[in-house]
């Protein structure tokens, strides 16, 4: 809750106007530090950006990967993640990223993995409606 001071007031003596402006002081340093703590502008906009820039994985895809037993490290989520940002960077939109024995299609402008595949899988299979390949 903020008090409103005001400085104007002829009845203040200049004790008066020196504990006012103390007070006004403490207010105004309070109200600075409660308005960064709610929701400063640059930790709202490095939030947004960040879950901008979070992989997500379709349903079909996690089912895809829990079907085929196909396991995902915290290192392969970084690389899947590292070529999807080289592909957005070349003005890609639908991609195939293939790394060691796993391939994925991945929609760049969404950040979403839309299916995975396994070698066994890949196999004999043709990949439409991509415009890049990554090799990973």
């Amino acid at each position: 809750m903020v008090q409103q001071v005001n400085f104007n007031d002829a009845s203040l003596k200049p004790k008066d106007s020196v504990q006012n402006q103390a007070q006004l002081q403490v207010l105004q340093q309070q109200a600075s530090k409660a308005a960064e703590a709610v929701h400063p502008f640059d930790a709202v906009l490095q939030t947004t950006v960040q879950q901008g820039s979070a992989l997500k994985f379709s349903a079909h895809a996690k089912e895809r990967l829990s079907m085929r037993n196909i396991n995902l490290s915290a290192q392969d989520l970084s690389n899947i993640t590292n070529a999807v940002n080289k592909a957005a960077a070349k003005g890609a939109r639908q991609s195939l990223l293939v790394m060691n024995n796993l391939a994925l299609i991945v929609s760049v402008t969404n950040r979403t993995v839309i299916t995975a595949l396994d070698d066994s899988n890949m196999k004999e299979n043709v990949f439409t409606n991509i415009d890049s390949a990554v090799i990973v």
